[in-house]
């Protein structure tokens, strides 16, 4: 029995062999059966294969495939996308199917006639072609899903009901396209490209009570209540405030610009703002003014109680009472208490006179710097106080001193206001950090303490040093300006010493020609003045003695011209004319 089965074994190996051998065939052509693209390569060489492949390809580049997505129809050649197939390597794969030693080869070539062998072969496309043709796909195709949502038609509100949405399956979109555009075997006259229906977020049925209660907003008026006050808001008024859900909400609001606009104007007619402590003053005297706080209007809780009140249904329950918090002063009576401001520090007064517009000038810029608060160790600065001093804030043309020279500018007089706050910082014993003095000598100002100030760069500052606040206030009558300094008293001890005003140079002449005038006659319009210097030291002392500040303050004036105006001079004489002389020689006698 063993025998006899080894020789079976033996005559179906033998066959077996013989069988291979038998359908082996040539290795330099493709087995039977294998098919790349679905064109069967069986029977051809290599080179043969590689060549009808790509003949074939050549000639359907330039024809387009359509591809449709909601209804829209894309024609696409492989040229445009750049996509090829690599056919070598698809021809080398082809090979591969019934490759091998013999009696192997015959198997498999065997296996491939009866089973077949399709061969796909590796691709290639440009990707940023493909992605802007994807973009472009897209942008017709998609279709972004809408929400339900209320639409309001005068009083009347509807549901709009929601809609889906459509988006382009981009990378299976891509594979489908550069399939259909590789391939050489072509059935199909159209290809549908892969869509996803996208979904909203908001339906119709999670909007039924907001529409249900948007009618109720709207179906009566809404009285509002602030003390004994009352308003009526139309339903009219009420469509304008509500602001219907969007972008996933489903409830309603009293929203956007119409109702931030109205409830603006609501809010200014029942608002007050708060007043801040105040110091009155009477001479050396300061009485402490209490601060009082405002009311405000808040709009976010009065917009909830107007919404409240207009779901009711019974007219009764439609009131809604306004929201209002109180608004804190920011100078507080307790905080005025502390601030030390309980009598008179310095003062001075400055007399003054000339043209209307001087005089307006020093009531605008004496009102700027009134009731300035200077807080301990702060630097009261006069241009920071008053900034700059344009038409715009009432300022008028008037004398005033410019490089050295009395003209007319805007401001003419600013500066008698900041002389008076300099004397006043003065006899204060505060630390004076910047003061100029004038161009000119001023001889009603007191000597070597006057102080010219100029937007932006030329500026009286000071430091209060004393510890507790500074309040500046100023007294403007018909002839005189009072700036006073009031606070915690220091009792400082201020001594100072005035140097003699002395001549520093010659008066200039300034002359001019005046054709009225008889020659070498001079009339003087202005006896000008020289350049003059002097300088001024002040002394602090605490209330104990001790020096503080030791101070000298240099003025330099210039000097102001001569002016004198002249006759012509005399025209000088013409010279007599030249005279012509003949002389006729005597006849000399003869004989």
């Amino acid at each position: 029995m063993r025998r006899r089965l080894l020789a079976l074994a033996l005559a179906l190996v033998a066959a077996g062999v013989v069988l291979g051998f038998v359908f082996a065939g040539s290795a330099a052509k493709i087995a039977d059966g294998v098919r790349v693209d679905g064109i069967d390569l069986g029977g051809l060489e290599a080179h043969d294969a590689r060549a009808l492949l790509e003949r074939k390809a050549a000639a359907v580049a330039n024809l387009p495939i359509v591809f449709v997505a909601s209804g829209h129809r894309f024609p696409i050649r492989a040229v445009e996308l750049g996509v090829q197939a690599d056919w070598g390597a698809a021809v080398a794969d082809a090979r591969r199917q019934g490759d091998g030693f013999v009696p192997l080869r015959g198997f498999k070539r065997l296996g491939v006639q009866v089973f077949g062998a399709d061969v796909t072969p590796p691709t290639s496309v440009l990707s940023g072609a493909l992605e802007y043709k994807l973009q472009l796909i897209a942008k017709i195709v998609d279709r972004t899903p809408r929400d339900a949502r209320l639409v309001r038609d005068g009083l009347d509100v509807r549901v709009q009901p929601a809609q889906p949405g459509v988006e382009l399956e981009r990378a299976a979109a891509a594979q489908a396209i550069v399939h259909a555009l590789a391939s050489i075997h072509r059935t199909a006259t159209e290809i549908a490209l892969p869509l996803r229906r996208t979904q909203p977020h908001v339906r119709a049925l999670a909007l039924r009570r907001a529409a249900a209660q948007a009618r109720t907003v709207l179906s009566a008026p809404v009285r509002l209540e602030l003390g004994p006050t009352r308003w009526v808001v139309p339903p009219s008024r009420l469509a304008e405030l509500l602001e219907l859900p969007s972008d996933g909400a489903t409830r309603l609001t009293i929203g956007g610009p119409a109702a931030l606009a109205w409830l603006t104007k609501l809010a200014s007619r029942v608002e007050s703002p708060p007043h801040d402590a105040t110091f009155a003053v009477d001479g050396p005297h300061v009485r402490l003014v209490p601060s009082k706080p405002g009311m405000q209007l808040d709009t976010v809780r009065t917009a909830d109680a107007i919404l409240a009140a207009a779901g009711h249904v019974r007219p009764q329950f439609r009131i809604a009472h306004l929201v209002t918090q109180p608004e804190a002063a920011k100078v507080t009576t307790a905080k005025a208490r502390t601030m030390g401001i309980v009598g008179l520090v310095s003062g001075f007064t400055t007399e003054f006179g000339g043209v209307a517009n001087r005089i307006h000038n020093v009531e605008t810029v004496a009102h700027l710097i009134d009731d300035k608060l200077i807080a301990p160790d702060e630097t009261f600065s006069f241009n920071e106080t008053t900034g700059e001093r344009t038409a715009a804030k009432g300022f008028l043309v008037a004398p005033v001193i410019i490089n050295g020279e009395l003209k007319t500018g805007l401001g003419g007089g600013v500066c008698q206001v900041s002389t008076t706050v300099f004397n006043a910082a003065f006899d204060a014993g505060l630390n004076i950090t910047a003061r100029t003095n004038h161009a000119l000598y001023i001889s009603h100002y007191p000597q070597g303490r006057d102080a010219t100030v100029n937007y932006p760069d030329v500026d009286l500052k000071f430091v209060n040093d004393t510890g507790h606040w500074l309040l500046l206030r100023t007294f403007v009558n018909s002839y005189s300006l009072t700036v006073d300094l009031y606070g915690t008293p220091t009792h400082r001890k201020v001594v100072s010493t005035t140097a003699p005003l002395v001549v520093a140079g010659k008066i200039p002449v300034q002359k001019t020609v005046d054709k009225t005038l008889k020659p070498g006659e001079m009339v003087v319009d202005d006896p000008g003045s020289p350049p003059l210097r002097t300088s001024v030291t002040r002394d602090v002392y605490t209330k104990d003695g001790k020096l503080l500040y030791h101070t000298t303050w240099f003025s330099s004036y210039r000097a102001s011209p001569k002016l004198v105006r002249v006759g012509p001079k005399k025209k000088p004489k013409k010279p007599a004319p030249a005279t012509t002389t003949t002389t006729t020689p005597a006849t000399q006698p003869t004989g």
